[in-house]
């Protein structure tokens, strides 16, 4: 079955699909610790949670799409940890570290391979990212900024609703984490209003400067008077970030790290210091002039995409993120039909890693999953 067959079946029609796959054969195998899931495995756990989730009293008001998300979220938010499982060889009790963050990466790839769209995908991926945070929410010293900060990762509703769905899809009788705290993100999202929409910040700078700031500050207002624009292309290689930037950004300078390798002759393979070096100082020339340029690379992971955006706003430029996804047996044609194509393995691989960015990293935010339009 591909995701729009998936998207449009039962709950019970999902479950049967996923039951013959490895990642699920894995969860039904994968033990639990007792205390919090006395119901057993993980497979287990995941069909109550499912089935929890046709009980909630908002399920009817749900559209078919938001469904479709929260059905599929409840089926990867544990789908990791079998592979993050462990027991304390003293106590016996088994503790699942960083399974939510691993999960967000196995579930882009289950979808990516379904052919899921790529806005409906990182949604699912994000809500399996962020899922256990509203049972958490009494443990934070900034509760308002947590709910503001996922209100700009998911949907706070929709987390609220998987939220209670995991709490009461299970057998233990007493929660650690009593669905009042789960009440209390729903009306702190809602008094902050960001409970359905993100929170409505006064301009995008507030926004870029509260996910930035160590302390940030919720009201702050800052005046928006950049001395530039800097365009970030982000995306696996075959993507169509060249063609998407001689379309529609045709009159800016590109600082390009496929070109600078050109030049300098230098293998993707081989070390990168030069290249990167040199490309430092061609977008610090653009930025001592105040003029827009564009920097393409894959920039595929958040923390190489900080390191130049760091870089951008110290010479207080506009970032605006631009990230190419076309459907991935796509991606790997326009890959091969590149002039120094690379090897179908490695764009994989990097493919397993990707994270694409999100409007905490920029000012503003493009997602192009179709033609380099």
């Amino acid at each position: 079955m591909n995701w729009q067959e998936l998207k449009q079946a039962s709950i019970q029609d999902i479950l049967a699909w996923a039951e013959p796959q490895p990642w699920c054969r894995a969860m039904a195998d994968c033990a639990q610790d007792a205390e919090w899931h006395s119901e057993g495995d993980v497979w287990t756990h995941t069909k109550m949670v499912c089935q929890q989730l046709a009980e909630l009293e908002a399920w009817p008001t749900l559209t078919s799409d938001e469904q479709a998300v929260l059905v599929f979220t409840a089926l990867f938010h544990d789908a990791a940890k079998p592979l993050t499982s462990e027991a304390d060889p003293e106590t016996g009790r088994i503790t699942s570290p960083k399974h939510a963050v691993k999960g967000e990466h196995l579930t882009r790839g289950v979808l990516r391979d379904l052919g899921c769209d790529l806005a409906t995908r990182e949604q699912i991926a994000r809500l399996v990212r962020y899922h256990g945070r509203p049972a958490f929410l009494l443990e934070r010293t900034e509760p308002t900024h947590e709910v503001v900060r996922l209100s700009w990762l998911v949907n706070n509703r929709l987390l609220y609703l998987f939220a209670l769905a995991d709490t009461r899809g299970r057998d233990t009788d007493s929660m650690t984490r009593p669905e009042e705290n789960l009440h209390y993100w729903k009306l702190l999202a809602e008094e902050s209003g960001c409970y359905d929409q993100p929170y409505p910040f006064a301009n995008d700078h507030a926004r870029f400067l509260f996910f930035r700031q160590r302390e940030p500050n919720l009201h702050y207002i800052p005046h928006e008077a950049f001395a530039c624009r800097v365009t970030v292309l982000s995306g696996l290689p075959g993507s169509g970030k060249d063609t998407w930037l001689a379309r529609n950004r045709s009159d800016l300078p590109v600082v390009s790290l496929d070109d600078i390798r050109g030049e300098l002759e230098v293998e993707p393979t081989d070390d990168q210091g030069t290249v990167v070096q040199l490309a430092r100082e061609r977008c610090r020339e653009f930025l001592r002039a105040g003029r827009s340029f564009a920097f393409n690379a894959t920039n595929i992971l958040k923390q190489t995409r900080r390191r130049w955006i760091d870089l951008f706003v110290d010479y207080n430029a506009r970032i605006e993120l631009v990230y190419m996804e076309p459907p991935f047996d796509r991606l790997l044609r326009q890959n091969k039909n590149r002039k120094n194509p690379v090897p179908e393995q490695v764009v994989r691989k990097l493919a397993a890693k990707c994270e694409p960015p999100t409007w905490t990293e920029c000012h503003g935010l493009t997602l192009v999953d179709g033609e380099a339009k």
